[in-house]
């Protein structure tokens, strides 16, 4: 079961005007003239970019260990194998751990 459902969809995005002083947004629509106002809560796009990517990092991090776990619970060595099985798993193990830690290294 993935962690995060992947979706075509993105967050819809208004450009709006923002007042340096106060802090106030302002979206223009056209008025069709039922308007209410009404408190809402808004993100910048830049910082949910900043999350979307963070989370997508960490599914790939959860992914990769799912990865491994499956192959330690369905592995069943043969007899006598178990040193040899272990050491191996412990080598994947560690170039899965590389290769998140050089992800890491290249996004900050």
């Amino acid at each position: 079961m993935p962690l995060m459902p992947r979706s075509e969809e993105t967050a819809q995005r208004v450009t709006a005007w923002e007042c340096v002083g106060c802090g106030k947004i302002d979206a223009p629509q056209p008025c069709i003239g039922i308007c209410q106002d009404r408190k809402v809560e808004f993100v910048y796009a830049d910082e949910y970019d900043r999350a979307l990517a963070q989370l997508e990092f960490e599914c790939e991090r959860v992914r990769t260990a799912e990865s491994l776990l499956r192959r330690i619970v369905h592995t069943k060595p043969h007899k006598g194998e178990w040193e040899r099985s272990y050491l191996a798993l412990q080598d994947q193990a560690r170039r899965a751990l590389a290769t998140l830690a050089a992800a890491v290294s290249t996004t900050t």
